[in-house]
């Protein structure tokens, strides 16, 4: 009987992937669901004895397994597959995600192994000399965080990932989730046993409901959960779902809304570390850190540090979407040029025009021009160029988008997602809608330009969390890059 490898991936269920499942059964193959490879224009796809077949529809499958149709050759020769560095997302379309067995055999549990065989200050020393740091975003390096919650006092502490991922063309957290999540399950376990945690909570977002049912059974099928270990340690997880809010990405008030309270930022001090969870130390890490660090100790720190460039060490899954013709996930060195990712694995924009503008970092990422394609992905370059990497997303634009209206849209996003506790973000998101239409409608331009810089300038420096501070970023970088949209009747 043929084995033929199919995602259960919720990209690849969205365009049909079940029903080229069931039509291969129907055939009298051995359909096996897995992971998506990441290579989305081809979903669905079907991969037997590593070739792989797609994009097809349940009429291809018994020309497939009859004479080889829709043949796109053996994985390892696709170029934009081949080109990748696959550490965090080398098992993801290779498995069942679910299956324990098939996780052991392929080096699962390696890593948590490695680390009950050491010290916790041990393992903490080896995240840091990994150069490990937050891919969520913010970049701060995992080590120093954990080592925080682990010098604090004897008391409750709790691992808490978060899995809320709401950034515009970010889908990587959900892709491990439901195609890896065991490395997840055990980079929590490590966290836990490193900093003296027993409980660990995973905060994903309601819009997520495959990635809950493949969490639910990976916890409830983990042999290193809730079972004492090397040394007594033992270490539990819950699931928690989130209701939609983008506000609860931002640590504090995913905290909040994780303690059954509505999702409100805390003012920091005190930071997490200190008083997180349930007013206990707390490491708070992204799906894509936590998955890590299996990877690290099984491997070993100078494996990690040997890929990236300067402070931005190890790889990252980059996320391809927007106007962009092959979009998908690409895992690859810290180091690689936004040029070569939209050019050499995206092939450009999806409409054949040329590239206008790309934004990097969420719908608060800057807004970079053609002539700044040539950035390095890292976070140091990023934040030179005016930007930041944030989670890896990256979102096209051909020349027919209007910069103006997507200034626009920050603000009336910010308006729609804020949680409301602080002045700058809560009305100033507001008031720079009104701003932006004034502007571009002619509307007393130089005098709504001055409010526009003053109302940035309030929001960036006096907003509660980057919600509100960050939602200059886009708006400015239009301006600075794409003046020109702001004239009047630009935006009609």
């Amino acid at each position: 009987m043929t084995t033929v490898l199919i995602a259960k991936d919720s990209g690849a269920k969205s365009v049909g992937a079940d029903a080229v499942a069931a039509a291969f059964e129907a055939a009298g193959a051995d359909v096996i669901r897995t992971g998506s490879r990441g290579l989305y224009w081809l979903e669905p796809m079907a991969e037997i004895d590593g070739v792989v077949y797609g994009p097809l529809t349940p009429e291809d499958a018994t020309g497939v397994l009859a004479d080889g149709a829709k043949r796109i050759g053996p994985l390892a020769d696709i170029p934009e597959f081949a080109r990748q560095t696959r550490m965090l997302f080398k098992r993801v379309g290779a498995m069942d995600p679910t299956d324990i067995k098939a996780y052991r055999a392929s080096g699962g549990e390696a890593g948590l192994n490695a680390a009950l065989a050491m010290t916790p200050d041990a393992v903490i020393q080896a995240i840091a000399d990994s150069g490990l740091r937050g891919r969520g975003g913010a970049g701060f390096p995992t080590g120093i965080k954990w080592r925080t919650v682990a010098d604090t006092p004897d008391q409750q502490k709790y691992i808490v990932c978060n899995a809320d991922e709401g950034d515009s063309g970010t889908f990587a957290d959900r892709m491990l989730m439901e195609g890896d999540p065991f490395l997840l399950l055990e980079g929590m376990a490590i966290a836990g046993y490193a900093v003296g945690a027993a409980k660990g909570f995973i905060y994903l977002r309601s819009e997520y409901p495959d990635a809950a049912e493949t969490l639910t059974n990976a916890i409830a099928n983990a042999p290193f959960l809730d079972n004492e270990l090397a040394g007594g340690f033992r270490f539990s997880i819950e699931l928690r779902m989130g209701a939609g809010a983008y506000i609860c990405g931002e640590e504090t008030a995913l905290l909040e809304s994780l303690e059954g309270k509505r999702g409100l930022s805390r003012a920091k001090p005190p930071l997490p570390a200190h008083a997180g969870a349930f007013g206990q130390p707390t490491v708070v890490n992204n799906v894509l850190t936590l998955a890590a660090a299996p990877i690290i100790l099984a491997e070993g720190a100078a494996a990690h540090h040997a890929f990236g460039t300067g402070r931005s060490r190890g790889t990252m899954p980059f996320q391809l979407a927007g106007n962009i013709k092959q979009g998908g996930l690409v895992e690859a060195p810290f180091g690689i040029t936004l040029r070569e990712l939209i050019e050499d694995f995206g092939g450009g924009t999806r409409s054949g025009r040329p590239v206008r503008a790309v934004q990097v970092g969420g719908p608060l990422g800057a807004y970079f021009p053609e002539s700044l394609l040539d950035t390095p992905m890292d976070y140091e370059a990023f934040a030179a160029a005016g930007g930041m990497l944030g989670h890896g997303g990256v979102v096209v634009f051909d020349d027919t988008v209007n910069l103006a209206a997507q200034a626009r849209f920050a603000f009336a996003f910010c308006a729609h997602e804020s949680c409301g506790k602080c002045t700058p973000c809560r009305i100033g998101a507001q008031r720079g809608v009104e701003v932006v239409d004034k502007i571009t409608a002619g509307d007393n331009v130089d005098a709504n330009f001055t409010v526009l810089g003053d109302l940035l300038e309030v929001m960036r420096d006096g907003s509660l969390c980057a919600l509100g501070g960050l939602t200059p970023t886009p708006v400015e970088s239009a301006l600075k890059w794409f003046k020109q949209d702001f004239d009047k009747g630009a935006s009609q």
